[in-house]
């Protein structure tokens, strides 16, 4: 029964639900037109570390280039046209 929980849960969650509160923060900041790089410094991580995160917020949103990365961002409203 417990399991059966959880299964409901994560199937009724979006999958901007399921993105990490650090992996929004790297789609707003892509979608800004940010690079990788800029990303890095203002976050103070390294570039690997944005590259995961990106590569991780993409896979949970299935998107597979930086132009649906950002129609996706301007469907969900995190930044303005």
């Amino acid at each position: 029964m417990y399991r059966c929980r959880i299964r409901e849960e994560f199937a009724s969650q979006t999958s901007y639900d399921r993105l990490s509160a650090r992996e929004r923060e790297v789609l707003k900041l892509l979608a800004e037109g940010l690079s990788v790089k800029e990303i890095a410094t203002r976050l103070g991580v390294s570039v690997k570390t944005v590259d995961v995160h990106k590569y991780n917020l993409m896979k949970k949103i299935d998107v597979h280039d930086r132009a649906e990365l950002i129609k996706y961002a301007i469907k969900k409203k995190l930044i303005e046209v």
